[in-house]
């Protein structure tokens, strides 16, 4: 079969399009003939050798390896103790994470654990499919049941998602990429009221999702203009998320996708909790999406698509930034 592989860590240039064997599905597992593969940061932060994250929370790499985590395709065999799935299945999965970054899904097949599969909604194609489990899931695990006892590796404190409705306000940071347009849709499903903080260029596409106000944060710092919000999700994240404490309201809660800085004196004093989880593997829970999916109730947005063979075009559209939804692979 085909797979992109790298053999050395660095730039898109590292990605190979190799001739490698097909694997063989282990108990309890399935193999799939991918279809798609959405992209997420984590490939390319796997790419680069994960340069900026402390030893002590960098998993083991074992090189050559084949990246990629999200995809979408029909099942071609399984293990003789799998129940739930069958040859000739389409099926959709977030394979193995966050236990392992080098899951395989950049290949023509894929072996997965058949408890991080879910079936792929019939009213949508394999690109849009592949272009939501670890967005959608991250999103799900945030904003509406964590769904996991396991600890977040960057705080003690647990995730408990406050609730959503008629009467909550969610601000969310980076609302036109993959883990913003879902959450922006999730929160519109739960009755909340939507403030979407993007660039102007996303404006028409997230007011079309649902956004009910629209910061463009080129012209408008929201933390100048917002306050009394229930729930900001910050899925850009990082050392600058603090920001957004002002815009909270006492009893507000700060969800950073990616966890910055933050000091616990400062969100007691103001009233508000700063938590996050790290974004697990469940097909279960990617079923419920997939019928908000198939329902219409969700649309995965797509900002580009790649051939297989011309993944490393894709991980260079990613470095450009300001992507509009998901960055797919084709897989002939």
């Amino acid at each position: 079969m085909k797979a992109i592989r790298l053999h050395d860590f660095g730039g898109p240039e590292v990605l190979r399009h190799e001739e490698v064997p097909i694997p063989a599905p282990a108990p309890g597992e399935v193999l799939v003939r991918v279809k798609a593969v959405g992209l997420n940061p984590p490939d390319w932060y796997v790419r680069e050798g994960m340069p900026g994250v402390p030893p002590a929370f960098k998993p083991p790499f074992d090189l050559p390896l084949i990246p990629g985590t999200d995809i979408s395709g029909v099942v071609e065999a399984v293990a003789t103790d799998v129940q739930d799935f069958t040859a000739g299945d389409e099926v959709m999965g977030l394979l193995r994470f966050p236990g392992m970054m080098q899951s395989g899904a950049y290949a023509q097949y894929v072996t997965a654990p058949a408890t991080d599969l879910a079936p792929k909604p019939t009213g949508v194609d394999h690109a849009h499919a592949a272009g939501l489990p670890m967005s959608g899931l991250t999103a799900w695990q945030y904003l509406i049941e964590v769904g996991h006892d396991h600890p977040s590796p960057f705080q003690e404190a647990r995730h408990r998602p406050l609730p959503l409705g008629s009467g909550t306000t969610v601000l969310i940071n980076g609302a036109g990429g993959g883990v913003g347009h879902l959450a922006l849709q999730l929160a519109k499903w739960k009755g909340a009221r939507v403030i979407a903080v993007a660039s102007g260029a996303h404006e028409e596409s997230l007011r079309g999702l649902g956004a009910d106000e629209y910061i463009d944060y080129t012209e408008q710092r929201p933390e100048d203009i917002v306050r009394d919000v229930d729930v900001v999700l910050d899925a850009v994240g990082g050392p600058a998320s603090r920001r957004f404490l002002p815009t909270l309201r006492r009893g507000g809660a700060l969800y950073p996708v990616y966890f910055g800085e933050f000091d616990d004196a400062e969100n007691e004093k103001l009233g508000v909790t700063v938590t996050g989880t790290q974004v697990r593997a469940s097909g279960a829970q990617l079923a419920e999406l997939g019928r908000l999916l198939d329902a219409g109730i969700i649309r995965v947005a797509i900002d580009s698509t790649f051939t297989l063979a011309d993944a490393r075009a894709a991980h260079e559209r990613a470095a450009q930034g300001h992507i509009q939804g998901k960055i797919v692979l084709t897989v002939p």
